[in-house]
């Protein structure tokens, strides 16, 4: 799964911008033009960084930098600040709110690209990680192969992206809805029972004999990558 983006800019060139570019590093990206509307998209999603725009109508990006480290969900989350305050203090003031990083409009794309990867890389490794492992199990991106204590596994693409989210959050119990969001996608609408099947057939594929199930069902909450899996395959 490609690291989440979320793009809070109301200058609609910049914005475009920004996509094209982001998009082309294999990043998902969304914009939000207006303050109020990126705080209630927060609040329903949390992306696994924001580049946001100081000067917003609706909310300010100060305010809103402000009300996201305020909230448990958001508190950690990788902010980059676009301004174009140059002045040291403004800087300062950004990077106090709770900015991770801050970039003074006009700026270099190869820049602003370098920043959201380093930003990454320290923030959220897995999202950028080549080759994901947990117990046993051995998932590399580059070569879209799966393996098992060194044996092959052939998955579908479904099943490959949902054994790829659970290797990112290895151990986090994640809801049918929260998988059909993160996995299939929130545009597309399908039946929850959809997750079961694909979980059926992941399990299937995966456990072979007396293997150990690296999934656990946690009833009436979902699903998640047993982190005791992992325990007792180290």
């Amino acid at each position: 799964m490609s690291a989440r983006i979320l793009v809070v800019e109301d200058e609609e060139a910049l914005t475009t911008l920004l996509r094209y570019n982001l998009d082309a590093e294999g990043y998902e990206v969304e914009t939000v033009g207006r303050g109020d509307e990126a705080d209630t998209r927060l609040k329903e999603r949390v992306p696994d960084l924001v580049v946001l725009d100081w000067m917003l109508p609706g909310l300010s990006g100060i305010e809103l930098c402000r009300r996201l480290r305020a909230r448990p969900e958001t508190m950690a989350l990788p902010i980059i600040m676009l301004t174009a305050r140059g002045e040291e203090s403004e800087r300062v003031r950004g990077l106090a709110t709770g900015a991770d990083d801050y970039i003074v409009k006009p700026f270099s794309v190869p820049e602003l690209l370098a920043r959201v990867k380093g930003l990454l890389r320290r923030t959220s490794p897995e999202r950028i990680a080549s080759v994901l492992a947990f117990g046993d199990l051995e998932l590399d991106r580059e070569k879209r192969r799966v393996a098992r204590a060194g044996r092959p596994i052939e998955l579908g693409p479904t099943e490959y992206r949902l054994l790829e989210f659970f290797l990112e959050h290895p151990g986090r119990v994640f809801s049918r809805e929260q998988l059909l969001d993160s996995v299939w996608g929130r545009d597309i609408y399908i039946d929850e029972r959809t997750v079961d099947v694909h979980i059926g057939r992941l399990r299937k594929l995966l456990n072979l004999g007396r293997e150990a199930d690296p999934i656990r069902t946690v009833r009436g909450a979902g699903y998640a990558l047993d982190d005791r899996f992992a325990r007792a395959a180290g």
